[in-house]
């Protein structure tokens, strides 16, 4: 059934109590409302039945861990992912009389919200040169133009290719071929906007950058950090994993700026107390944190750990464990017993005695796992907190065994599923010398752009061609102003992708929309029916069989136009089988199972119920760095810091929002009812600027250069934000995020630790006043 087009809601802001408690039967309310509003009874019903089953759809959500199969409830999804697969699954379509009605120009004006809504792409598009409209176009014709285009650049490398968490295993792993093959490493990807970070912090220290734990980990740990993290919104299911905890003894410690719902308690949906009950608590003890301070927070404890040992030998850290298994320990504990206590508290807001607090809950638990999410790594000293982190869980032995670990939670469905096949601008020799053993061509060996310095090369005309493997790049990424000049520099922008986004309006000179097939849908080749491949964040891979009919006779998966594109552009240039691939994505996983390593007989083990565990070396007690230990690290001392009369702004997601893209104008646990364009602010700071609540203001970012960045009409929020920090919602305030403001070595963009001023200013015209319930 076709549904008519949605339209956004007139209404105007209103403000209420945040929610002390996260999920229950509301949670399901939501979901089902929102999921009818898009698709028939039927779809739906078999969308949420078969989602995260062994032979369903994976959820294209977040990357959560799936209980074991035979431990799986019928309804294995949360409130946003029963929204984000139905979203996916709309009845509501795009055809080419849309975008004869609508010009470029005035889809650009349009919200990222209203362009979702409109439903899914139908069939290839071209905006060409000149026009401000796009039109029809055969995939013949559309896959050609890319190919010869690509053809007549000066140089592969005056090309980009990128993608997002969106992608399966198997069409990830066919772009990475294919911009190899083509010459080039530019690859940039979602990662290095999001846990870059941890990438670099984890190899550095432990030899790999992915976490150490499952999710049996978390039913056995005695104690769990969430640090930087909004479990309820971001990947709710986590929620029942650390019940799970709780049930079985194990204590919560919460690191966060703001007092998030989901941290306090929970109220499980599938449980008789979630429905009737009080639910769960959640945190033991809530660090209200300053934004920024989590490295001088577990240099603090850290330290305070090494005065414990020295008050009695032998009882606090774990020696054995030290001397087998790490180094660069006596340097280390030299640097964090110097580490000055004035330092960590101004940089926490934290009083000692509650650092001590978190000490002391360490040291009654024997099992400790540290999670951590973009809190963290959008941060310019994120990846120092990531190694600091690391110390941490090496001083007591905890890594390398059960109910012990870190953790950073990705949260993209299969963004670390990416980066295993390959799609990383820095690639090591190993896997390129497989890519070459296997295929018979000499990969490039320079590294290439990742997604910042691709916005440079954008801009300064190095490349010239952005071929975009789902995603919403345009919001995604920082300083949008910028970003956006850059793509329209571009001679050709081709967008693969399911709906409509802000990437399919702001274009390069030439534009293609090429539509895919999503995960929800049933896709058939040559070979027959497929299924594709994902990772989760416990480095577990198992597959997902599309249910639904595809939403038009014309799209193509993600792996057809890849390998239909390659071939086009290369020819006989190289000896892959793009047609092959294309047939029957078996042949695909059959080359990765002798490149990747872990991937083994991958056809046939991935099939079975609970797919693959890839390997973690540091559970095996392996660490590929150069001393063949965990290695402890020296990490100075470093905070966000903001001028008299400006705050540290964080940027965050509402909970009705999966990614850039909003559902609703809500966010039903903060609160915020009918707005987005909202800046939350603690109370004693708007007393300290002299804002009211509801006033108007304009929010500047406070750089060093000659740019001038500001969003314009936001609503002031008195909110319990920590004192000199504030937050708004992503993406409205990325263009506040400096192009230059990047994490030191990983060079992730700082959305977390964004210098501003609130400036004073009128209500935009027809603006309503807010209205705030106490």
């Amino acid at each position: 059934m076709k549904k008519a087009p949605k339209q956004e809601p007139d209404e105007r802001l209103t403000v209420t109590p945040p929610k002390k408690w996260a999920a229950g039967v509301p949670a399901v309310t939501h979901a089902l409302e929102y999921s009818l509003e898009e698709a028939t009874l039927r779809t739906t019903a078999t969308t949420l039945l078969t989602m995260n089953q062994v032979d369903g759809i994976d959820c294209p959500g977040c990357a959560w861990s799936d209980p074991a199969p035979g431990h799986r409830h019928m309804n294995e999804y949360c409130e946003n992912g029963a929204k984000h697969i139905n979203d996916e699954a709309t009845g509501r379509r795009i055809t080419r009389d849309f975008f004869r009605t609508h010009s470029v120009s005035e889809l650009n004006r349009q919200s990222d919200m209203w362009l979702n809504q409109q439903g899914r792409l139908t069939e290839p598009m071209i905006k060409r040169p000149g026009s401000d409209y796009y039109e029809p176009i055969s995939w013949h014709d559309a896959l050609g133009l890319v190919a010869d285009e690509l053809k007549s650049l000066d140089s592969p490398d005056e090309a980009a290719f990128y993608t997002s968490g969106r992608a399966s295993n198997e069409s990830a792993f066919v772009l990475q071929l294919f911009a190899r093959a083509f010459g080039t490493n530019n690859l940039p990807d979602c990662s290095n906007l999001c846990h870059e970070t941890s990438g670099f912090g984890l190899h550095e220290t432990l030899g790999t950058g992915k976490g150490t734990v499952g999710l049996e980990d978390f039913y056995q740990a005695d104690l769990v950090f969430l640090v930087g993290q909004n479990p309820a919104t971001n990947h709710p299911r986590q929620l029942s994993a650390l019940e799970k905890c709780k049930v079985n003894g194990g204590k919560i410690i919460a690191v966060n700026t703001l007092p998030e719902a989901g941290l306090f308690r929970f109220k499980n949906p599938q449980q008789v107390r979630g429905v009737i009950g009080n639910g769960i608590k959640i945190s033991d003890l809530f660090l209200h944190i300053r934004s920024g301070g989590d490295l001088a927070l577990f240099q603090g404890v850290n330290r305070l750990l090494l005065e414990a040992e020295d008050a009695a030998p032998g009882t606090v850290l774990d020696n054995e464990f030290i001397s087998a298994h790490t180094s660069g320990f006596e340097e280390f504990a030299e640097h964090a017993r110097g580490v000055s206590w004035d330092d960590i508290l101004t940089a926490t807001q934290l009083t000692r005695q509650r650092i001590e607090e978190v000490r002391d809950y360490v040291l009654r638990a024997k099992r400790v796992i540290v999670c951590w999410a973009m809190g963290v790594t959008q941060q310019r000293h994120g990846v120092p907190t990531v190694r600091e982190i690391v110390n941490f869980l090496m001083l007591r032995g905890n890594l390398g065994r059960a109910g012990a670990g870190a953790s950073p939670v990705r949260g993209h469905s299969n963004v670390q599923g990416d980066r295993t096949m390959g799609v990383w601008e820095q690639m090591p020799d190993e896997f390129l010398d497989a890519l070459q053993a296997e295929f018979g061509f000499d990969p490039p060996r320079e590294h290439g752009v990742d997604s910042v310095k691709a916005i440079k090369a954008m801009r300064e005309g190095r490349i010239k061609v952005f071929l975009s493997l789902a995603g919403n790049f345009v919001r995604a990424a920082p300083d949008t102003h910028i970003t956006d000049e850059a793509i329209r520099r571009c001679r050709l922008t081709a967008q693969i992708s399911t709906k409509l986004s802000k990437a399919h309006t702001v274009t390069g000179e030439t534009a293609l929309i090429l539509p895919c097939l999503g995960r929800t849908e049933i896709d058939i080749q040559a070979g027959g029916v497929q299924f594709v491949t994902v990772e989760n964040t416990s480095s577990e891979v198992h597959t997902s069989f599309g249910k639904l009919p595809p939403a038009s006779r014309l799209l193509l998966s993600e792996v057809a136009i890849l390998c239909r594109l390659a071939h086009r552009t290369l020819g006989d240039k190289v000896k892959v089988p793009w047609l092959e691939f294309e047939a029957e994505y078996g042949t695909i996983r059959e080359r990765v199972s002798r490149i990747v390593p872990g991937f083994h007989d991958f056809n046939r083990r991935v099939t079975r119920p609970g797919g693959i565990k890839l390997p973690n070396p540091v559970n095996e007690g392996v660490f590929a760095t150069p001393t063949g230990k965990a290695m402890f690290t020296r990490n100075d001392f470093d905070m966000s810091r903001a001028p008299a009369g400006a705050l540290v702004l964080q940027s965050m997601r509402s909970h009705d929002q999966w990614n850039t893209i909003p559902y609703t104008d809500n966010d039903r646990y903060r609160g915020i009812h009918g707005g987005r364009n909202i800046v939350m602010v603690n109370p004693e700071d708007m007393s300290d600027l002299g804002l009211t609540r509801g006033q108007y203001v304009d929010i500047i970012g406070v750089w060093d250069d000659d740019i001038e960045r500001r969003v314009d009409g936001f609503v002031v929020v008195p909110y319990p934000t920590t004192r000199g920090c504030a937050a708004a919602y992503y993406p409205e305030v990325q263009p506040l995020v400096p192009l230059d403001s990047v994490a030191d070595i990983s060079n992730q963009p700082t959305s977390k630790g964004i210098v501003v001023r609130l400036e004073p200013t009128t209500p935009p015209p027809g603006a309503k006043s807010a209205h705030f319930h106490e």
